[in-house]
This record gives structure tokens, C-alpha cells and sequence, in this order.
């Protein structure tokens, strides 16, 4: 029985597996596992008995495998798992086989009987559709398709679209078909439109793809799933229709362009470029050329400007180079001149397009439009055509440059061209301007003043110079109206009447510009010495007094200066109140900057022409009213003057003050000059206490100079207590400079010590110096005691000597020794009836041998006198 019910549910599948495979009912039974019959007689809903029975028959033929398959989905048709290894291991062995062989239509059964119960499982179309992609049957596949999005719920479609869309964009499929399938997809996913658009365009459906750009273009809602922005999608736009002219005819392509043209300035340079590559692809060459020019004559940036010209050029070019390489008999001579000569004047014009660009930029800007004139040199016409546009366009108010450079450049130009008539027509235009600023207008009747100059007519030059200045209208606030307030033209004018007016003219002139207080100092200097020249001494006077009560510091130094130069210089010590009166103004309420070199002439006003006292008392307020940098020069002059005038005495007191007065570097200067002085007065003592007066200022590491000098100072004229003194100073200064973590010299660079890499081997080192700078010590102690004793030695034998070979009794003056001599009676220094000694000296200074040598004195000389008469006997 159950041979038989085997037998006729499960017939061979065909033929190849009967032959193959040896499937029979035999080899059947032989497989079957009877603990998994039994069990599945059972229970035969049993997914996990089914499972582990396949499993356990992995090793069978594929034959016979199926037919387990078979029974466990008839078993359990609706279970997934099992189907979906049974279509996979299916899919897996016809996958060597050619797609045409009757196995692969034996699966696609299998699949459609799986999908009978299983049609709402995604995975098992999916693999269905693969599976009829992989067998290029393209209908079927499409029908499959279809028959997926029919039975899966909504969610799954965006699923089964990622396949479709793959698989419409395959070569084998019709291309109807797949246009028809992409719009039933953007009606699921309008947003999806862009692929579409790609779509067509690889499918050359450009009208389309245009007609569907335009409308993304236009819908201010729609957000690009790759990431364009409305401009992007623009630009893609105008590169489809305008590289497409010929398939677009469902657009009107020039108002596209132009529309994109107003709306996105940053790309006017490429669109320009496309709407005339759209009128060359419909072989409208002049209407091309036309698009050019009036691109160029449009566009603002130099990069615009940049990428039509040149793609203009590059379209010349192939027009001039597809006529020269036709056939000879079409070639027409007179059409390849004129294609070059167009050519050559595009590139010829390239500068003058540029200019434009500029000016369209900022029409105002006046560097550029000189420029543009010097573009036009060979071209005096359109040169002076650029000018008239010029003056004519740019706006005083809102000019960038010097406006008057303009106007000065358009009447030079004529001047150059030998006509003034024109020239003064220019000049004459300009001064009506409103300019920005006076400055602007009176630089117009300067240059103005200066052309007649140039050209000999002084008396015009006189009168236009006047005429500026004259023209003065009340409560009009224009700058003509306030011209008349213009310290350059009244220079300009003052110099003029100086030169070709009269002395009535000129003092007018002057006057009229005091009246106005539009004098400068160097104007009142001008005028003054105009005065001086013509011998109007005390008018001159006159006029640097009025100077001096128009300004204030540090204006009024320089007519200070000239003033009380010229009086000194014209009267001398005539009228020394007068001058004293005059210094002491000038010098009143002085800031310090400035009163060095008026002190400096009033101390020698008093030095000429008044008392010595005055001039001292003088160069006494000078050091006080001058800059810190300055007192110790004036402090310095001021002592060689003292002394000079009253002796060297009189110098202590200005010393003192200097010292309390300057800083630290220069006091210490100043102490060291104070003590030279004392010492060469004889005063030792008082140069001492200058000296340690100095040393406050002096750290004994940086200032060796200083400790050099006093030292030197105590081995010529003092003893051993000051030596010592002096010692014990420098190490307390020492010690307290020390104290701090930097020195001056440190906190003043901002820099810090640096620290050692290796701070055992620094000690080590300092230890082996110590040790080195007491041998040294011992043995300059060794060679001192060394000297001394031979000094003893020779005084020994300069005493007078009476050889004797035994004691042969007292002798008065001398006594019996061995000395270096020899056996006998030496003379005894200590002796009653010595000769006498030498004046011992008060200041001589005895010096310890434990003294540390490095602060030892040099060694000196033994004086004669130390001997006595012994030194002069022998």
C-alpha cells in the first residue's frame, strides 16, 4: 500500500530524471527513513519534522530530493521556509544550464504553484522576477511584475519598483514598453521624476525630457531627490534645449533662455553661451553673431565677459577654418576675407569690451574711464568722445577716484593739441561742477591757473587766480560758495601777487587771508619774509606777532623759531628787554618737545648780549622743561657753562640736581663725571661719597666699568679700612640686585635665564670651577708671600755689613747674626744710632694675604724711600 501511494502521487517529472537519477519506486523505499514516516504519519503538519527530515536527505539524489520537497509543500502548502529552500535548491541546480532547456520551465512551474499559495510573500516574487530576467523572457517578466504590485499591499511596491525600473532600463526591452511602464511609476512617485528625465535623454526623447524640466523648473515645491537646486535644474534645461534645437518643438526656446537670463545673474555668461549655441545647431549663424554682440554689451563681470568672448572667438574661428577646408570650387575668396577680417576686429576690440564691462560695473570709477581714454590714442575723435561721455555720466557724489583728475585730463588733452580756446571751454565747464569736497574744485582753478602759466600768459593766470577767490556769495552752502575758504588757492594766489602783483597787492592779499583766518604757518612765514626782502623790517615783526596769536602749539613752533631768529639777527643787544620779552612768550606754557632749541637761543641771546647769570639761570629752566631723553644733554651743557663762566666750584651744585634729576643710567654717567672733578679738586673724601652714592645704580655683573673705576680710585688715593669699605659696598649691592629672580637687562627683553639640560653635570662643573679659582688663589698668595720675602731679602742687604769669624763684642748700631751675608755684624734698623728713616706714609695700605686676589690691588712698585739710607748706601 504504501508502495503504491507513493508510487502514484509522485511519478517521475520526466524523462531525464528517470533515466538519470534511476528514480523507482525501489530506490524510493530505500531512502525513506522510517522513524520520520512513522512520525510524520502522526503528525504530517509537523514544519520541524519536515525540515529535519530534508535535511537529513541532503545527500540524495536531486531527484529524489525533490520528491521529499513535494510531499513536505503538499504537506504543508502554505509554509514559507519550505518553499523557499525548495525554490532556492530548484533555482541553484538549473544554474549551469542553458536558460533555454525545458528544466527552467519545469521551475517556473514551481514558482507559479508556490505563488498559488504564497502570493502575498514578497521574497518569493522577488526571486520569481529574477529568476525570469536571469531567462530574458521579457513579457513574462513584465507580466510578473505586474501581477506583484496587483497582489502585494502598497507598502511593498516601492520593493518591486527598484526592479522594474532596472529592468526597463535594459536594451533588450522595447522602448515603448519602458516609457509606459516609467509614467505608471511617476504617477506612484511624482518626486521620482529626474529619472525619468535621464531616462529620456538616454533614450533621445528631448522634447519630453525638456517639457518635463519645465515643469519641475516651474513648480516652486518640488525638492530634487539628488540634491539640485532650482539653479542646477535650470542650467540643465538650457543645455537640453539649446544642444537640441532641431527635437524640441514643444518649447519656445529663446524666451527660456532670456527668463534665465533675468533670473540667475550669476550665470549670464553660460546662458548667453547657450542661446547662441542653440542658434549655430540651427545653422543661424547671423543671428548668432548678433546673440554675441549683444552679450557682450550686456554682461557685467569679467568672467561673463571671458566665456562669451571666448566662445565667440572660438566660433569665428571655425567659420573662418570649415570655409578654408571646403572643396575648392565652393570656397568663395570674398567670404573667407570677410570671415577674417571679423575676426581680426574681435580680437582687436577685446580691450575696449573689457573697459565697458568695467564701467557697466561701476560707471563712477574714474581710474577706468582714463584708462578707455588711453585706449583711443591714435583716435583723437573717439578720444575725445569718451571724454564728453564721461563728464557727462559720472556722478560727483557717487565718483570713485579723483573726479578733477578727469576734467584736468579732457582740457590737457586739447592743451597738448595746441588749442587753449578749448581748452579754457573745459576749465571753465568744470569749475561750474558741484564737486564733492572745495578741495576737488579749488584743484580744478589751480591746474587751471597753471596751464596759463605754462603757456607765458601771466596776466590771465593773475586774473583767473583772482577770480577764484573773489567768488563769494553769502548763505550759499555749494562748494563754490565756500571757496572763497580754500587755503590752496590763496597760496596759489599769494604767490602769484608775490611774483607779477605789487606790494599794494600782495599785503592785500595777506591781509584778506588773516581776515578769513585761512593762514597756514608756512603762509605767515611766506609773508613775513616777502616783508623782510623789501625792508619792511617791523612789518615783518608785525606779522609773525600775528602768527604767534593765530596758532598754537606745536603750530606756532617754526614761526617762534623764524621770529626770534630774524629780531636776534636784526638788533642784537639794541633792544635785549624787547627780546627778552619775546623769548620769555615763547617759551611761556612750551610743551617739552619743542623747548630744547628755544632755550638754547635765549641762553645765547644772554651769553652775546646780556649777563652770564641770566644765561645760567636759563639753562636751569631748560633742564626742567625738557623731555626726559634731553635733560642730561642740557645738564651737560649747562655744567660746561658754569664752569666756563665761574669756575669749576660752582659745578657741585648743578651736579646734585642732575644726579636727583636724570635716570639711573645717566645719573650714574653724571656721578662718575662729579667724582672726576672732585678728584681733580683734591677732594678725595667728597669723590668717595660720590662714588658710593653711584653704586646703588650699579649691579657688580653688568656695570664693570663703574667698580673698576673706584677701585682704581682706592689703590691710588685711599687705604686699607676703604678698600675694604668699597669691597663691602659692592658685595651689599650684589646681594641685593641678587635678591630678584632677573636682572634689568632681563625684565627689559622679556627673555629668562635659561635652565641647564643637565643640572648634576652643571653642579659638577661649578664645583671643578671653584676648585680651580682656589688653586689659582693659593698660588697668586704663594707668589705674593714669594715677592715679599725678597723684598725683605734685599732690604737685609742693603744694611751695612763687617765680616766677622767669631763675636768679638758689642758693637753700638749693629749686631752679630748669620745673615745672608755671611757670619758678622750687621747693621740694626731698630738700632738707636740708626740713620734715619724715611716719613713714613699715613696712606699706605697694608693688605691682608687672606684678602680674596681677585679684588687685590696691582702690584706695585717698592718705593726707595721704604729702604731708607741702607737703598742709598749701597
Amino acid at each position: 500500500l504504501a508502495q503504491g501511494y507513493i508510487v502514484g502521487l509522485f511519478p517521475p517529472r520526466s524523462a531525464a530524471m528517470a533515466a538519470g537519477d534511476e528514480w523507482n519506486t525501489e530506490a524510493l523505499l530505500r531512502e525513506t527513513d522510517a522513524a520520520y514516516e512513522e512520525e510524520l504519519n502522526r503528525n504530517p503538519h509537523n514544519m520541524k519534522v519536515w525540515i529535519a527530515y530534508l535535511d537529513a536527505k541532503k545527500a540524495v539524489a536531486p531527484g529524489l530530493r525533490w520528491v521529499f520537497f513535494e510531499r513536505a509543500v503538499r504537506a504543508l502548502p502554505r509554509c514559507f521556509k519550505i518553499w523557499k529552500r525548495y525554490l532556492s535548491e530548484r533555482v541553484e541546480a538549473v544554474s549551469k544550464i542553458c536558460p533555454v532547456s525545458p528544466e527552467y520551465e519545469e521551475v517556473n512551474g514551481v514558482f507559479e504553484r508556490a505563488l498559488v499559495f504564497l502570493n502575498k510573500m514578497p521574497r518569493i516574487w522577488f526571486m520569481y522576477i529574477e529568476f525570469l530576467q536571469k531567462q530574458r523572457r521579457i513579457t513574462k517578466t513584465r507580466r510578473t511584475l505586474d501581477r506583484a504590485l496587483r497582489s502585494l499591499p502598497i507598502m511593498q511596491h516601492n520593493r518591486v519598483w527598484d526592479l522594474y525600473i532596472p529592468f526597463i532600463k535594459q536594451k533588450f526591452v522595447p522602448k515603448a514598453t519602458a516609457l509606459l511602464i516609467f509614467r505608471r511609476y511617476l504617477m506612484l512617485e511624482p518626486d521620482h521624476v529626474e529619472t525619468y528625465i535621464a531616462y529620456l535623454l538616454t533614450m533621445s526623447h528631448y522634447d519630453e525630457a525638456a517639457v518635463l524640466l519645465a515643469n519641475v523648473v516651474n513648480d516652486e515645491g518640488f525638492v530634487s531627490m539628488e540634491g539640485k537646486t532650482n539653479h542646477q535644474l535650470w542650467m540643465d534645461l538650457c543645455d537640453v534645449i539649446s544642444k537640441h534645437p532641431k527635437d524640441i518643438t514643444s518649447l519656445r526656446i529663446e524666451p527660456i533662455i532670456r527668463g534665465g537670463l533675468k533670473k540667475f545673474t550669476d550665470e549670464v555668461g553660460r546662458l548667453w553661451n547657450s542661446l547662441a549655441d542653440h542658434f549655430i545647431r540651427l545653422g543661424q549663424f547671423e543671428k548668432a553673431r548678433d546673440v554675441y554682440e549683444e552679450a557682450m554689451m550686456t554682461v557685467t563681470t569679467v568672467h561673463d565677459f571671458t566665456m562669451v568672448f571666448d566662445a565667440y572667438s572660438k566660433f569665428e574661428d571655425s567659420l573662418v577654418t570649415a570655409s578654408m577646408q571646403g572643396d575648392e570650387e565652393d570656397q568663395d575668396e570674398a567670404e573667407i576675407d570677410l570671415l577674417l577680417a571679423r575676426c581680426e576686429h574681435l580680437i582687436a576690440r577685446r580691450k575696449e569690451l573689457l573697459s565697458s564691462v568695467l564701467l557697466r560695473q561701476n560707471p563712477h570709477n574714474i581710474h577706468e574711464w582714463l584708462k578707455r581714454t588711453r585706449l583711443f590714442q591714435d583716435n583723437p575723435e573717439r578720444v575725445i568722445q569718451t571724454f564728453a561721455e564721461a563728464v557727462m555720466t559720472v556722478d560727483p557724489q557717487k565718483a570713485v577716484g579723483k573726479l578733477p583728475a578727469l576734467w584736468i585730463a579732457f582740457a590737457g588733452f586739447y592743451e597738448q593739441h595746441d588749442d587753449l580756446e578749448n581748452s579754457r571751454g573745459i576749465f571753465q565747464k568744470a569749475v561750474e561742477m558741484q564737486f564733492k569736497t572745495v578741495d576737488d574744485l579749488a584743484t580744478i582753478w589751480c591746474e587751471y591757473v597753471e596751464m596759463e602759466l605754462r603757456h607765458g600768459h601771466y596776466e590771465d593766470a593773475l586774473r583767473v587766480a583772482r577770480q577764484a577767490v573773489s567768488t563769494r556769495k553769502s548763505g550759499d552752502q555749494s562748494v563754490q560758495g565756500r571757496l572763497y575758504r580754500s587755503v590752496k588757492l590763496w597760496a596759489l594766489n599769494a604767490d602769484l601777487e608775490e611774483s607779477l602783483g605789487t606790494a599794494q597787492t600782495v599785503r592785500a592779499c595777506y591781509d584778506r587771508i588773516f581776515d578769513l583766518k585761512v593762514a597756514t604757518p608756512q603762509l605767515i612765514l611766506n609773508y613775513s619774509q616777502y616783508l623782510e626782502e623789501n625792508l619792511f623790517f617791523e612789518e615783518s615783526f608785525r606779522c609773525y606777532e600775528r602768527g604767534v596769536a593765530l596758532f598754537k602749539w606745536p603750530h606756532v613752533n617754526d614761526i617762534w623759531l623764524m621770529y626770534l631768529s630774524k629780531f636776534v639777527a636784526r638788533y642784537g643787544g639794541r633792544q635785549l628787554e624787547r627780546a627778552r620779552d619775546l623769548f620769555e612768550q615763547a617759551v611761556h606754557k612750551i610743551p617739552p618737545k619743542f623747548a630744547k632749541r628755544l632755550y638754547l637761543l635765549f641762553a645765547r641771546l644772554e651769553e652775546d648780549h646780556g649777563l652770564a647769570r641770566h644765561a645760567l639761570n636759563i639753562y636751569s629752566r631748560a633742564t626742567e622743561a625738557v623731555e626726559e631723553s634731553q635733560k642730561f644733554e642740557l645738564f651737560s651743557l649747562y655744567i660746561s657753562k658754569t664752569s666756563e663762566f665761574f669756575g669749576v666750584t660752582r659745578t657741585r651744585e648743578i651736579y646734585a640736581k642732575a644726579i636727583e634729576s636724570l635716570k639711573e643710567d645717566e645719573a650714574k654717567e653724571m656721578c662718575l663725571r662729579f667724582a672726576d672733578v672732585e678728584k681733580m679738586l683734591g677732594e678725595i673724601d667728597r669723590a668717595r661719597g660720590i662714588y658710593q652714592h653711584a653704586s646703588q645704580f650699579c649691579d657688580p655683573k653688568t656695570e664693570n666699568n663703574f667698580w673698576a673705576k673706584w677701585r682704581d680710585f682706592e689703590v691710588l688715593h685711599g687705604n686699607e679700612d676703604t678698600f675694604r669699605e668699597m669691597l663691602r659696598v659692592k658685595r651689599s649691592v650684589e646681594a641685593q640686585y641678587t635678591q630678584t629672580h632677573f636682572n634689568e637687562g632681563e625684565l627689559t627683553t622679556g627673555s629668562a635665564p635659561a635652565l641647564p639640560a643637565d643640572p648634576m653635570q652643571a653642579a659638577e662643573q661649578e664645583l671643578q670651577a671653584e676648585d680651580e679659582s682656589k688653586k689659582r688663589a693659593a698660588e697668586e698668595r704663594e707668589e705674593f708671600s714669594s715677592k715679599r720675602r725678597r723684598l725683605q731679602g734685599s732690604a737685609e742687604e742693603s744694611l751695612e755689613f763687617m765680616p766677622a769669624n767669631r763675636f768679638n763684642g758689642a758693637k753700638p748700631g749693629f749686631c752679630f747674626k748669620l745673615g745672608v751675608k755671611g757670619l758678622g755684624y750687621y747693621e740694626d734698623p731698630n738700632g738707636s744710632t740708626k740713620k734715619p728713616a724715611a716719613k713714613a706714609n699715613d696712606e699706605e695700605i697694608e693688605l691682608d694675604l687672606d684678602m680674596d686676589m681677585d679684588d687685590m690691588p696691582e702690584e706695585q712698585a717698592v718705593p726707595a724711600s721704604v729702604f731708607g739710607g741702607a737703598a742709598a748706601a749701597q
